[in-house]
């Protein structure tokens, strides 16, 4: 009922002024005389009534919102309008000869029922974004928000906060290091000045928050705005970057902290979106481990290329719970399913593949912890390498057209049992990979660790500041890379559209190693602590299975370039089918007895380029 007032209410007003603006172009054509034209007058405000209305109807003005109005609906108000006036123009030649119509009072008319028609709405929207038509006194007890970038993000939170007063925030002006920008007003706000202005916009526009919306920036940005901010003492808010915010559109609500995904991340790479689509779009799309970091992420931009049918496995019921009640709030019309299940058990996952037929298939299921697999080798091997021997198998008997495994940094030369077990999955899937039909592609994706997956380092020293140290590092000069978890998986999804020579392992430019105990500063500092002050910072030594630096490529393998800029192809050295088959079966036979020694020994050989221990299994 709401709806239909409204409309009515849109279709008397476009009309009546459509109508109302007939005598005043008589009385800008002819002034004084248009007294003398009263009769035309009321022919033409009669017959308007009728024609203007059927045009509004017809071009069904009232359903296009005022104040969101955009190009389209000015192009159809215009074409409206002109029609309107064409039409008029014609009938004046079929009236009366007593009834005479200047030939320029159509034209006159149209401009006038443009202008005012037009104001109508862009009142509306102005209203609708400033949150009324004038700043109130309860407006000025608001906060005062500074904006951080005038593009098109800071652009959209601007307009956002403008729309819903009852937020409490006034925004002041924007910062941006863009020299065209300066002095420039948008939406009405002042560009105040560059990044670098920031602590002197902040104490002569007495701030109160600074907004930070520079979603394409990379970490290095975010880093320099954060210091500046807490120079000035100023509390600051972050929007999501490009990555989160495929997900849904930008609101104030996404306003949150600064964390450490901000000051790592790098400024996104284009990615083939049609190339994705294509293997995508229509698919039944089976993912292992979904209820884990990368799984779940996986699941989520998945869903967003409209696949037919999604299956969410993994043997944890909670986290595939998770995962599953993520997934429906965001697309809560997609058609998925979740299912609890272990990539050991040969048996069920026959079931599943054989009932649902997947055609793309997204192995992320493993035990990726070093130390616990150092002391429990026998559950490495289970799962990395009999889990994944299990979903390569049965892709193949299925005929799944895409597989894309995930693995990891800790694989090249492997120092420890769990990167020894996903180099060996890497082997399997490049021998599916052979086996597979020709137009079928098995590939693995090789990257680093991912900020704030599960059991990930980040994790570790935001429980440890919480509790007020100490944050432990094992070493000094430990380092990793690093990648944000929504990247690594749009890097998992680009490589799954590659395709060439059989075999291949795909390895995702991560940038600069990062060293951790620069991590463990950074988390300090933004939790609004002072690192070796106020929260100390502990060296414990190295575990057992780590090394200082991982490395994505050993000097044997080397790279080729893909059509992707951050996606290259490690020359991967695998070894013999008869070999790597038997070599299998004796680390299961060794894993089933829980015989560790042997699981190494058979490791070391299986792999040129381990660093494997000798040394007998710690204990947990």
């Amino acid at each position: 009922m709401r709806e239909f007032r409204q409309y009515l209410l849109k279709f008397l007003t476009d009309t009546t002024v459509w109508v109302a603006v007939t005598p005043v172009a008589f009385w800008i054509r002819v002034e004084q005389e248009w007294v003398d034209f009263s009769t035309e007058i009321l022919a033409l405000c009669l017959l308007g009534v009728f024609v203007k209305g059927s045009l509004v109807y017809a071009l069904d003005w009232p359903h296009r919102s005022w104040r969101n109005i955009g190009m389209q609906d000015a192009v159809a108000l215009v074409q409206g309008v002109a029609l309107g006036a064409l039409l008029f123009s014609a009938l004046a030649f079929f009236l009366p000869s007593d009834l005479v119509i200047p030939r320029s009072v159509p034209l006159i008319e149209g401009m006038l029922a443009l202008l005012v028609l037009g104001l109508l709405r862009f009142g509306a929207r102005l209203r609708h974004e400033r949150g009324g038509w004038f700043l109130n006194e309860e407006r000025l007890s608001d906060r005062r928000v500074l904006i951080v970038g005038a593009g098109e993000g800071g652009t959209m939170i601007a307009r956002e906060i403008l729309r819903h007063p009852e937020a409490g925030l006034l925004p002041v002006g924007f910062l941006d290091d863009d020299s065209g920008k300066q002095r420039r007003r948008i939406l009405g706000l002042r560009v105040l000045g560059s990044l670098n202005d920031l602590p002197r916009v902040v104490d002569q526009q007495q701030v109160d928050e600074v907004l930070i919306a520079i979603p394409s920036k990379g970490g290095e940005v975010v880093r320099r705005v954060v210091q500046l901010a807490q120079a000035a003492e100023a509390p600051h808010r972050i929007m999501p970057s490009v990555a989160e915010l495929l997900h849904g559109g930008v609101s104030i609500d996404q306003l949150r902290e600064v964390d450490l995904n901000d000051l790592l991340r790098r400024t996104p790479v284009p990615l083939d979106v049609a190339g994705i689509r294509d293997y995508l779009e229509g698919q039944t799309v089976l993912i292992t481990g979904a209820g884990g970091s990368i799984g779940s992420e996986i699941a989520r931009q998945v869903l967003a290329f409209a696949p037919k049918r999604t299956l969410l496995v993994g043997r944890g019921e909670n986290s595939i719970y998770e995962s599953e009640q993520a997934c429906r709030r965001l697309f809560p019309d997609a058609d998925f399913r979740a299912i609890i299940a272990d990539v050991r058990d040969r048996a069920k996952l026959s079931y599943l593949f054989a009932e649902e037929q997947p055609t793309v298939v997204f192995h992320a299921a493993a035990h990726k912890h070093v130390p616990l697999m150092e002391a429990n080798p026998d559950e490495a091997i289970l799962n990395n390498v009999l889990g994944t021997r299990n979903v390569l198998e049965l892709s193949l008997a299925h005929g799944v057209e895409r597989l894309v495994n995930i693995s990891t940094d800790k694989a090249v030369r492997p120092s420890s049992v769990m990167g020894a077990s996903k180099r060996i999955a890497e082997y399997l899937v490049a021998w599916a990979d052979r086996q597979a039909a020709p137009d079928n592609h098995y590939v693995s994706v090789r990257f680093g660790n991912v900020l704030g997956s599960r059991g990930s380092v980040v994790l570790r020293f935001r429980e440890q500041i919480r509790r007020g140290g100490p944050v432990t590092v094992t070493h000094p000069d430990m380092q990793r890379y690093f990648m944000t978890i929504p990247e690594a998986v749009q890097l998992v999804l680009q490589a799954g559209s590659l395709h060439g020579e059989k075999g291949h392992v795909y390895v995702l430019d991560m940038g600069a190693p990062v060293r951790v105990i620069d991590l463990a500063r950074d988390l300090i500092l933004l939790s609004g602590r002072r690192p070796d002050v106020d929260i100390p910072i502990e060296i414990t030594g190295v575990r057992p299975g780590e090394k200082l630096t991982e490395e994505l490529l050993t000097a044997e393998e080397g790279t080729t370039a893909t059509r992707h800029q951050k996606i290259f192809i490690a020359n991967h050295i695998g070894l013999p089918d008869e070999q790597l088959i038997a070599g299998v079966n004796d680390l299961l036979v060794a894993a089933h007895t829980h015989d560790a020694n042997e699981i190494r020994e058979t490791l070391a050989a299986l792999i040129p380029t381990h660093l494997l221990s000798r040394e007998k299994t710690p204990q947990a």
